[in-house]
């Protein structure tokens, strides 16, 4: 019900409204602002990690893999073993990823390049912000599954480092 305070923007009926679009969508949160009015309704989700065997993960893609070289994951199960690879770097949100700063910069990375543990890899960008994705070890990129500019789901597979 409406807030019976002229000067109280609050309006529960639009947070209603807000919760039931992303319980009926794959979104992880949605915000909406008007004037100096802003409502934020987020849904935290439980990402459950499963070990998979060894011999049941993607097997390793060798340095020279590019996108355009890299099989097609035609099944989505092949999608979700890459998911599990240990080396996979995951999209952490819905959003469009880019694989440098600025469309005049060069790549962060390439395929064969060495990175260390917490480097910038790509950007997620979602809602107008940016958001660094770093490398969650040290090694070196195998494969690359996204294009600058690509849009991105949330734990989808966007670069293999081994």
């Amino acid at each position: 019900m409406p807030s019976n305070n002229k000067h109280d923007p609050f309006d529960p009926e639009l947070v209603r409204e807000l919760a039931t679009l992303i319980a009926e969508t794959d979104l992880s949160e949605i915000e909406v602002e008007k004037g100096d009015l802003r409502i934020r309704v987020a849904r935290e989700r439980v990402v459950q990690q499963v070990q998979v065997p060894v011999a049941a993960a993607a097997p390793a893609l060798p340095a020279a893999a590019h996108p355009a070289a890299a099989p097609a994951l035609t099944a989505e199960a092949d999608a979700k073993a890459l998911a599990a690879h240990p080396g996979a770097v995951l999209s952490p949100m819905v959003g469009t990823a880019y694989r440098k700063p600025s469309p005049e910069a060069k790549t962060f990375v390439e395929v064969g390049s060495r990175v260390e543990s917490g480097a910038r890899v790509l950007l997620v960008e979602a809602m107008k912000t940016f958001n660094d994705i770093v490398a969650p070890r040290a090694g070196t990129v195998t494969a690359i599954f996204i294009e600058d500019g690509q849009p991105v789901e949330f734990g989808e597979p966007l670069l293999l480092i081994e």
